[in-house]
């Protein structure tokens, strides 16, 4: 297995992410996209046991998790930078715009875990992303979602209000759970604008390539803060552990599936099937950080699972447009990882 087999890629150039099958690539970037967002779950666990256990803030702790990631990504495409570069040449405001996004919405969520709970920021955060990016796709379609998508999202956000009305009162997970909400809020804004960008930039990007640039560019975005703030950490096992697994498992492998499946799938479409994280991180949440996982959590829960499960079985459509030819060639067919 070679080092990139980890990540899904196009096989042969006459695989073209334009004409999505029902059972072929649109299925497969669903199951991707539902994959990162179980890892993604761990993600506010793990933020809030790095707290407990040094003085990094929210932003330090998005550094790390950006800058490792980075630095894993870099050495496993360090053998075709040039693809990389060239990529980079080319879309620089696009793959910038999702890099910035990308660390600018992870620290506003880790504000969020740290004032109000895991729970909430991310049931929050993630819950926004959806309604806005349906209302988005809906109005540059001038049509609205069908009947199917309309019915999962509902499922889904009424699966998030009883999450977040049910967890997140002040106490020692929450201790400022209006700051909290804000700040989860403001994530939840930013997430829903970098899904739009990314996915766009999905279609001429290599995922891999995507995934190494953003990862690049959002740990420079939050540096100058982060050391001013100070990124000191204890050498100890258990946080170097925890910051280790933030950049590999839930940034490097994550936002590499995230990416490959936006390949072929809507943006809105890829929102919902990560609505998989809330429930992973309030699962985690009470298992591991003594939140509350009352009995309307559960419900809620099992809403949410019905809503990505819509998604993987409603029969699909081709969800992006025909290429269209150019005197340059191709612009809409993605070049394939090599």
């Amino acid at each position: 297995m070679s080092r990139t087999s980890l990540f899904p890629s196009s096989s042969s150039p006459s695989t073209s992410c334009s004409r999505p099958t029902p059972t072929g690539s649109t299925r497969r970037g669903l199951l991707y996209v539902t994959g990162a967002g179980v890892l993604w779950g761990t993600t506010g666990v793990a933020v809030q046991l790095v707290r407990e256990s040094t003085t990094l803030t929210p932003t330090g702790i998005g550094f790390y998790r950006l800058a490792i990631g980075a630095v894993v990504l870099v050495a496993l495409v360090a053998h075709r930078l040039g693809p990389v570069l060239a990529a980079l040449r080319s879309h620089p405001v696009a793959l910038v715009l999702v890099g910035v996004g990308l660390g600018g919405y992870q620290a506003l969520y880790f504000v969020a875990v740290a004032a109000g709970g895991v729970g909430v920021a991310t049931v929050v955060s993630l819950g926004l992303a959806p309604v806005l990016i349906f209302g988005w796709e809906s109005l540059r379609a001038r049509r609205l979602p069908g009947r199917t998508m309309l019915g999962a999202l509902t499922a889904g956000i009424i699966g998030l209000v009883l999450i977040t009305v049910s967890v997140g009162q002040p106490g020692a997970t929450a201790p400022r759970p209006l700051l909290g909400l804000l700040a989860a809020f403001g994530s939840g804004v930013g997430y829903a604008a970098s899904t739009v960008l990314s996915r766009h930039a999905a279609q001429r990007v290599a995922p891999m390539t995507l995934t190494t640039v953003s990862a690049v560019v959002g740990a420079l975005a939050l540096a100058p803060i982060a050391l001013a703030e100070g990124i000191g950490v204890p050498a100890r096992l258990a946080p170097v552990g925890l910051l280790v697994h933030l950049g590999v498992v839930t940034t490097a492998v994550a936002y590499a599936l995230f990416y490959a499946g936006l390949r072929s799938i809507t943006g809105s479409a890829a929102a919902l099937s990560t609505l998989a994280e809330p429930l992973t991180a309030v699962l985690l949440a009470g298992w591991l950080v003594g939140e509350s996982l009352p009995a309307p959590v559960v419900v809620g829960g099992v809403l949410l699972l019905g809503a990505v499960s819509v998604v993987h079985l409603t029969p699909g459509k081709p969800t992006l447009p025909e290429s269209r030819p150019s005197r340059k060639g191709d612009p809409g067919k993605v070049t394939p990882e090599r």
